[in-house]
């Protein structure tokens, strides 16, 4: 049995508050599926990046040129799409 199959036997093993309890906590174990974090890194990271914003200011003035094309997405839309 390899290690993997054994930590998921042990966690099958687990009741299921220690379960719940365990996948609260996986991201803690986990850091690099975190997408917050990982987002809140690259928001956070001050190197420049001219190409990403030459791209932001390009969006931004197509956005002021022009903002019917480009209408605020819905919630039912994200639905649709999911």
């Amino acid at each position: 049995m390899s290690t993997v199959e054994q930590i998921q036997a042990a966690i099958r093993a687990l009741p299921a508050g220690e379960r719940r309890r365990l996948a609260i906590d996986l991201l803690k174990l986990f850091p690099e599926f975190d997408g917050d974090s990982a987002w809140e890194r690259l928001v956070q990271d001050t190197r420049p990046r001219p190409a990403l914003s030459k791209l932001l200011d390009e969006t931004e003035a197509a956005v002021a040129e022009d903002p019917a094309a480009y209408p605020e997405t819905t919630d039912d839309e994200f639905k649709r799409r999911s």
